[in-house]
């Protein structure tokens, strides 16, 4: 709540991915916005290595859904509860039945990620 009683808005997601579709090049520590309408707030790669990519994101609400990528169990994410995802090269995981994750390829210590919304 600010000062005059009013809520706070939550900030907006920014960076490449915050309209819900991208494809980006990431490395381990960097932080993928995504909408909050994904069910995830921002996904943070912790491991970049052979085929897989693992990720860390906080997740709104109580639960949440994984298809493609293993996972799940519950972390600790940005203070709050989250999950962690380890998604390899190839057909795309949906998380959440509204978000598309596509590990494109891993070149070394760096991958590249296509995020869609499921259609």
């Amino acid at each position: 709540m600010s000062a005059s009683g009013s809520p706070t808005p939550s900030p907006s997601p920014t960076g490449p991915c915050a309209d819900g579709s991208c494809e980006v090049t990431v490395g381990v520590g960097d932080v993928v916005e995504v909408p909050a309408s994904y069910g995830l707030g921002p996904i943070e790669v912790t491991a970049v290595g052979g085929d897989d990519v693992e990720m860390v994101a906080p997740v709104h609400g109580s639960e949440y859904s994984i298809a493609g990528c293993s996972g799940g169990g519950s972390v600790t994410s940005q203070g709050g509860g989250g999950v962690r995802l380890r998604c390899g090269v190839g057909p795309a995981a949906t998380l959440n039945d509204a978000m598309r994750l596509t590990v494109v390829e891993v070149r070394g210590s760096t991958a590249v990620l296509r995020v869609a919304p499921v259609s």
